[in-house]
């Protein structure tokens, strides 16, 4: 696979390379398809590395593949290390402005192959596949077509309703087991009946060998939060075969976490605790290899948490709430006010959460149901 980077200037005051991979093997030039991927919140190679339809099919199709680096994300970085110092700096981290440099890239990148005629199919999964979905619509006289797999484009305000996301999530770990949906939901209770004492987040600490032992409220906070995105990843994740797209796992990586749960009916607390960690151990060290459970690390190094976050308090604005009765979360409700103050403290910006659908468009509002 080539590597290259393409100098992109978005404004006269700003100018960056921009990452793209390349794969013409299969390429029936110039006027076979170019098959784009709409890179997502990450390293462009962790994306091309993982998304093997575009490859199965591209021989096909005679078709040539090529991945586009998000702005922001990976080497993509418009002020270099200091592209999330401020606000001023951030301020250009947009979906809008990320469809444009792949219009851009994609115009450049086949005049420089003479293939003008040659017709292009966005490709992306999960953000990347709104992004493909966006793209499409945006600039159809440049993208012929796009297959967007696992496009939340719904999950906006006055969209979807909130509770949707954690009752799918709930829905996964339900087909392999209901004795392993209700043995999460009241692990919950235990967590925060050993974590409100000193004596009980330290056995928690060394129950589950944690890097960091818990020591007072937030840290139990944050346990319980990696917890959520555990459960939300393994649901990403669930496939029938081995892989290592955000952390190394087994197939059916649902199945193998379901089965080191003990009978729902147990009561002791700390036995639950333990099988709830040993079927963690699943997704945290299915190799073997960890010593100890970092819950404050990120899924993968190769996902740009900090762009995420800035884009989620700015226009990626997607109200999740859960209920406990529905899914086995803890009860969460959508809190607007208390999500928009954690914006304005951690990066210096309210959200926008009617933007995307300003941007790009929505379902059209249910005026009985108020969805």
């Amino acid at each position: 696979m080539q590597l290259d980077h393409f100098s992109f200037t978005p404004s006269p005051r700003l100018t960056f390379p921009i990452k793209y991979l390349y794969n013409d093997t299969f390429w029936r030039s110039p006027t076979g398809p170019i098959f784009l991927y709409t890179g997502n919140e990450g390293d462009i190679e962790l994306f091309a590395q993982n998304t093997g339809f575009m490859w199965d099919i591209a021989p096909e199709f005679g078709a040539l593949l090529l991945f586009v680096e998000h702005r922001y994300y990976g080497g993509s970085l418009p002020f270099g290390n200091a592209s999330f110092s401020s606000p001023a700096q951030t301020g250009y981290l947009t979906s809008e402005q990320a469809l444009a440099d792949f219009a851009e890239v994609v115009m450049w990148f086949k005049s420089s192959r003479h293939a003008e005629q040659a017709p292009v199919i966005a490709f992306g999964g999960s953000y990347g596949g709104m992004l493909t979905a966006w793209l499409r619509m945006k600039y159809p006289h440049i993208v012929a077509g796009g297959i967007a797999a696992s496009a939340p484009i719904a999950q906006f305000l006055e969209q979807t309703p909130c509770a949707s996301f954690g009752r799918i999530v709930t829905a996964d770990f339900a087909r392999e087991s209901s004795q392993c949906v209700d043995s999460v939901r009241r692990s919950w209770a235990f967590i925060n009946e050993f974590g409100a004492t000193e004596a009980g987040r330290q056995w928690i600490s060394s129950a589950w060998r944690l890097c960091n032992p818990l020591t007072n409220a937030t840290d139990v906070t944050g346990l319980k939060n990696w917890l959520v995105d555990v459960y939300g990843n393994l649901a990403m994740v669930d496939y029938p075969y081995e892989t290592n797209f955000l952390a190394p796992l087994p197939p059916y990586p649902i199945k193998v976490f379901c089965s080191k749960l003990p009978d729902s009916n147990v009561t002791d607390g700390k036995l639950l605790l333990k099988s709830l960690f040993k079927a963690l151990s699943v997704y945290v060290n299915y190799t073997g290899a960890a010593t100890c459970l970092d819950f404050g690390a990120a899924a993968t190094s190769a996902l740009g948490d900090r762009g995420w976050d800035y884009q989620a308090c700015t226009e990626m604005v997607m109200p999740m709430c859960t209920d406990g009765l529905n899914d086995f979360f803890e009860p969460t409700p959508w809190d607007y006010d208390s999500y928009a103050a954690q914006c304005q403290a951690r990066w210096g910006v309210r959200p926008r959460p009617a933007m995307a659908t300003l941007e790009y468009g929505g379902r059209a509002r249910d005026r009985k149901s108020g969805v």
